[in-house]
């Protein structure tokens, strides 16, 4: 940690403890740290987030941090009745500095992570031992550093009942890499915490973000940028912290993916000055990383942007960004910033998530009135999604004619090209893609698949799985004058189906026509196909 990183860490510490009311301390200035390891023993104090700094027969004075709760000290003057307990408020730098004293760090060697595609005991046990032996701070640094070196999106702790299991989502795809005690994960999920803000006695679901760089004992520097889910299970806290890579060079509609097809309809949405374009998708299908690529080509000088999020993942330079939760901790929903956004006058405006009727509304309203509207949206499809927005808009043709686009997408897995393998499908799959094939808009021509070849995976020692990366399957619904008149008709003959139909007559691909071609050109396989869309 730098001078100056420590320097305002004691500076906001000093402070917090003057709103408090409690003294404090910068232990930096102590001249001698003598440890009383009689009075708890270094697991509490890792749990508790305390630190005894002076001891007599007369009395105790613990240092706590920021993140001590007041049931730790109500239980700590109770413990020691026949003394008098007293606190005083120390940096989070200064805890970690003393927690170096009472559990000195071990010489440990961090090997890499090696997933193979056989047996991951031999793995599992490695991991879980590296992770018994180091510090509370290491174990998070470590699994962040090796998560980024295997291009993980994800890291899942789970609470078992006789351990806890870590994971890592490669490629959409989870990997046990650890078992380890649930004493231990109590460590890790203290420093997790710590790190993000997050309560670790909290019966609630919680969102946190940490952004910051790790020292681990073998002296690397690890740069932790995680968002962090908590939620109450019945064995303890889960948490999944997903990866993120602040670089905004990744960020650009160039490294979508898209064929140019695809990327002409984005680029004529956005070169609009108002509507409304919706990302849709589950968790991990990308949906933020194409938005932000998307206000990254849109941003210039001559514009203004905004987002509102809940979290605000990535920073950018040149766009305000907005979180919906407050400075001071309270709440607020996406349709009140949105409206307070509006008085900004700003150009385009990104809406983190449209999670309600309100949300929905002020969205569509504000797209009519000039301004340019992205936003993701949870449904299975493009199609889906706009039944969901009729559902929630009503049959009001000015809110249909403001939305542009809505962008449905997945992610599957890139087969490797130094290791697949060719094979001739049997007469049943060929009979499945032909069925595909055989519903696709007029306008595309039909690819002859007599004579067909399709890949599988293959292996090597630098890669067990065969694949390598993951690529997008996308269907483009843009609003036709086809679409608008079937949303005119009656309620009862507006489906999914019926706008799916509509809006294939009109050009549109969907992913499972997105899915086909991927096939015929050897980029993925039926296999990660089925277990994608179903």
């Amino acid at each position: 940690m730098t001078q100056d990183i420590r320097v305002t860490d004691e500076q906001s510490t000093e402070k917090r403890a003057r709103l408090l009311g409690l003294s404090y301390t910068n232990t930096q200035l102590l001249t001698e740290k003598p440890l009383y390891k009689e009075i708890l023993p270094k697991e509490d104090l890792y749990k508790l987030r305390v630190i005894p700094l002076s001891y007599s027969k007369n009395g105790i004075q613990f240092g706590i941090t920021t993140t001590t709760s007041q049931q730790t000290m109500t239980m700590l003057s109770q413990q020691f009745l026949d003394q008098r307990v007293s606190y005083t408020l120390i940096s989070d730098s200064g805890y970690n500095d003393y927690m170096k004293l009472y559990d000195p760090p071990k010489k440990v060697v961090y090997n890499d992570i090696q997933i193979t595609g056989g047996s991951n005991i031999d793995l599992v046990r490695q991991v879980s031992n590296t992770l018994e032996q180091v510090r509370a701070d290491d174990m998070l640094a470590y699994l962040t550093d090796q998560a980024h070196k295997l291009s993980a999106s994800d890291i899942h702790i789970e609470n078992q009942p006789e351990y806890v299991r870590i994971r890592l989502r490669i490629d959409g795809v989870l990997h046990p890499i650890a078992k380890i005690s649930h004493e231990r994960c109590r460590m890790l999920i203290s420093a997790i915490a710590s790190a993000a803000n997050v309560s670790t006695s909290a019966n609630i679901a919680q969102q946190g973000h940490i952004t910051q760089k790790v020292a681990m004992a073998d002296t690397s520097i690890v740069d932790v940028n995680l968002r962090v889910e908590t939620v109450p299970a019945i064995n303890g806290m889960d948490i999944v912290m997903r990866l993120f890579n602040m670089e905004a060079s990744m960020y650009t509609l160039d490294r979508l993916g898209l064929n140019s097809i695809e990327r002409k309809v984005v680029d004529d949405i956005i070169r609009k000055p108002s509507g409304l374009v919706l990302a849709v998708g589950p968790t991990g299908s990308g949906k933020t990383t194409t938005l932000y690529s998307m206000l990254n080509t849109l941003n210039i000088d001559t514009r203004k942007i905004i987002t509102i999020e809940d979290p605000v993942e990535y920073q950018f330079e040149g766009i305000t960004q907005i979180s919906v939760t407050s400075t001071t901790g309270e709440e607020t929903n996406f349709a009140d910033k949105l409206r307070a956004v509006l008085r900004l006058d700003p150009d385009v405006v990104m809406v983190g998530e449209i999670r309600d009727n309100d949300t929905a509304k002020t969205a569509l309203q504000a797209s009519l009135t000039g301004h340019l509207v992205l936003s993701t949206f949870h449904a299975s499809s493009s199609a889906a999604a706009l039944t969901r927005m009729v559902d929630i808009i009503g049959q009001n043709p000015l809110f249909v004619s403001a939305i542009r686009l809505i962008m449905a997408q997945r992610l599957i897995r890139r087969l490797d090209d130094a290791t697949k393998e060719a094979y001739t499908p049997d007469a049943e799959t060929k009979q499945q893609l032909q069925e595909i094939i055989d519903s696709l808009p007029l306008q595309y021509k039909k690819p002859d698949i007599s004579a067909i070849q399709l890949y599988r995976p293959g292996k090597s020692e630098a890669n067990p799985f065969g694949y390598k990366g993951q690529i997008a399957l996308r269907e483009q619904m843009v609003m036709s004058d086809q679409l608008r008149a079937l949303l005119q008709r009656p309620v009862s003959e507006i489906s999914t189906q019926a706008i799916e139909k509509s809006a294939v007559e009109g050009g549109m691909l969907t992913m499972l026509h997105s899915a086909l071609f991927k096939l015929l050109s050897g980029e993925t396989t039926i296999e990660e196909v089925f277990r994608v869309l179903g």
